[in-house]
């Protein structure tokens, strides 16, 4: 089974990639689910025609009130099958203002671990979600524990989002040593500026140490497939965009690289790469 994870800043977009690639995925044959490893539990929205579905973590805590342990969580009451035929999992996160969302997670996909959902539903590929602009341990758990094996940084153009990246490829650094984990590559969720996209983003990949895969555009079909609650090659498999996802697909499946990463340890280097790129234009 694949294991791949999603990670980059809040807000860059890493539940639209997911849940793209994961329908594009499904489109060329594989079983895939997506798990949504964010408190918010909307990674998985797009998929679920719109809709937000059950946490394992509210089932996990309903199990506990009625005096019952966490083995006697059944995998339908978790495991929610879309109307295309992907299989999606919200983790959720623990009550407002209590707890560690982090480690919530783990505790998720440890059920999911425990309840052998993988080979019960004969998964391809799993495809995780997750919140990685907290610089928080919980949140490194999916890479510490194994879970996700190949990890893909999402950014745009804005500084900010690189930043966060090279944050996260530190984390990267440090636990990818433990195990066969590493960095698959760097993915553009477009904020408009093409041009300027297309060269910072391979020289931030370079940095790192690994390959820039993927360009997705910044799109008014793909806020409309969004907004009808549908993944971009189910609702209009005939635009540039779902080929955009069908491409992302093909390359996430035949990329076989995993590094361990040299992310950039002082800011005033990353910054200069940016500025370098900003007077090119």
């Amino acid at each position: 089974m694949r294991q791949i994870a999603i990670y980059g800043k809040g807000g860059i977009g890493k539940s639209t990639i997911a849940s793209n690639l994961s329908a594009a995925l499904h489109e060329m044959g594989h079983t895939v689910m997506q798990v949504g490893c964010d408190p918010k539990r909307d990674s998985t929205r797009i998929l679920a025609g719109g809709k937000f579905i059950p946490a394992v973590l509210e089932e996990h805590r309903e199990q506990l009130r009625v005096g019952k342990d966490e083995y006697s969580i059944k995998l339908d009451n978790i495991v929610y099958r879309s109307p295309g035929g992907i299989y999606l999992v919200e983790a959720g996160g623990p009550e407002p203002g209590v707890g560690c969302a982090g480690r919530g997670v783990l505790t998720a996909l440890q059920i999911l671990k425990d309840l052998n959902a993988f080979s019960t539903y004969n998964i391809d590929v799993a495809i995780y979600d997750v919140l990685g602009d907290v610089v928080c341990g919980g949140f490194s758990m999916p890479i510490r524990e194994g879970f996700a094996r190949e990890i893909y940084l999402v950014c745009s153009g804005g500084f900010m989002s690189i930043y966060a990246a090279n944050n996260i490829a530190r984390a990267v650094q440090r636990l990818a040593k433990r195990g066969d984990t590493g960095l698959a590559g760097i993915l553009c969720n477009s904020n408009g500026d093409e041009e300027f996209e297309h060269r910072v983003l391979p020289a931030f990949a370079a940095m790192l140490g690994t390959s820039f895969i993927q360009y997705v555009p910044r799109s008014p079909v793909i806020q409309a497939c969004e907004l009808e609650g549908k993944p971009v090659v189910e609702h209009a498999p005939g635009s540039r965009e779902a080929d955009v996802f069908r491409d992302l697909a093909r390359a996430v499946m035949e990329n076989d690289s995993r590094v361990i990463p040299t992310p950039v340890t002082n800011l005033a280097d990353l910054e200069g790469m940016y500025r370098k790129h900003v007077q090119k234009g």
